[in-house]
């Protein structure tokens, strides 16, 4: 058989659509035709769409100087519209959603998309809650687009997606600033004040799609350490996949923990982006994320121009 065209691998392939708390950088948006909707920003009680009309830079700073930015799903008119789009085209689509345990938004995409096919009764989407966010959905993201622009089978793509989603991607991080998940109900006051007064820094990791402290060491030397190790222990000894890094406007300490997993572990493929809006409105400043594949049978292979970003 021989190679197919361009024309009948765009018919075969799945659009792939997210939301903003995927945290993948532009450029890999762009190059694999990713559409990514955006969660609601509030700052002031000015409702902004995330990436759209205020950026990640901008929530930060807004963080800085003292203001406490809050966040809304994905709202239903950008969902319509996307989910129109593609239904006008004959485009079957995946939407991988941020964890539902986390946000409404995959339960609203579900019902939108019911509604939708009353109109367009052949549209195909299938909606997949990630349980994950930050790199860590943008892991699961990218590997699926990336089957897609290759033409794989919209089949195979929906389903390593579904087994990523359940099995595969562990989140490893540390906050600064325990007031932050205090607010959210993570943390105790008392765990929040006391750990402030004595550098406590928590390390967590997402389980069943909540982000959950498991373990607590004293200043973030140690803390950086402590990823490391929980890294190599939950990889599996598998160094040739990618691994995800996310900070909450602390680029230096990204820049150290790529390079003790690169100097220590022998991991070359990274991607490195800032913690996007959705998650920074609740972890703060500081922080510093991992996002690694658990699995040496599924391993993310993911293009060797991401080598060494």
């Amino acid at each position: 058989m021989g190679k197919r065209s361009t024309l009948e691998v765009l018919i075969v392939t799945l659009k792939i659509i997210t939301d903003s708390a995927c945290d993948l950088p532009k450029d890999l948006i762009e190059e694999y035709d990713i559409d990514v909707l955006p969660f609601l920003v509030y700052i002031d009680n000015e409702e902004f769409r995330d990436g759209e009309n205020i950026t990640t830079r901008q929530v930060y700073d807004a963080i800085h100087a003292g203001k406490i930015p809050t966040t809304g799903q994905v709202p239903i008119d950008a969902i319509t519209g996307a989910l129109k789009r593609y239904a006008d085209q004959g485009r079957q689509c995946l939407y991988l959603s941020f964890s539902s345990k986390l946000s409404g938004t995959y339960n609203t995409v579900r019902l939108v998309a019911q509604e939708m096919r009353k109109s367009f009764k052949d549209f195909q989407l299938t909606v997949v809650d990630t349980l994950s966010g930050s790199l860590g959905q943008g892991l699961i993201t990218l590997e699926a687009a990336q089957m897609a622009k290759a033409g794989a089978d919209p089949a195979a793509i929906i389903e390593r997606a579904q087994k990523r989603s359940i099995n595969n991607v562990e989140h490893i991080f540390s906050v600064d600033d325990l007031g932050y998940l205090y607010r959210g109900g993570r943390v105790s006051y008392a765990s929040a004040f006391l750990g402030g007064l004595l550098q406590v820094k928590p390390i967590l990791h997402v389980q069943d799609g909540l982000m959950i402290p498991f373990q607590k060491v004293r200043g973030k030397k140690m803390a950086i350490k402590r990823i490391v190790e929980l890294v190599k222990e939950r990889s599996l000894g598998n160094a040739d996949q990618i691994i995800g890094i996310t900070h909450a406007d602390d680029a230096s300490v990204a820049e150290q923990l790529k390079s003790l997993l690169r100097d220590t572990l022998g991991y070359q493929k990274f991607i490195v982006n800032l913690i996007g809006s959705v998650l920074a409105c609740h972890i703060g400043i500081g922080g510093v994320a991992v996002f690694v594949v658990n699995s040496q049978t599924h391993e993310a292979k993911l293009e060797p121009a991401l080598a060494g970003r």
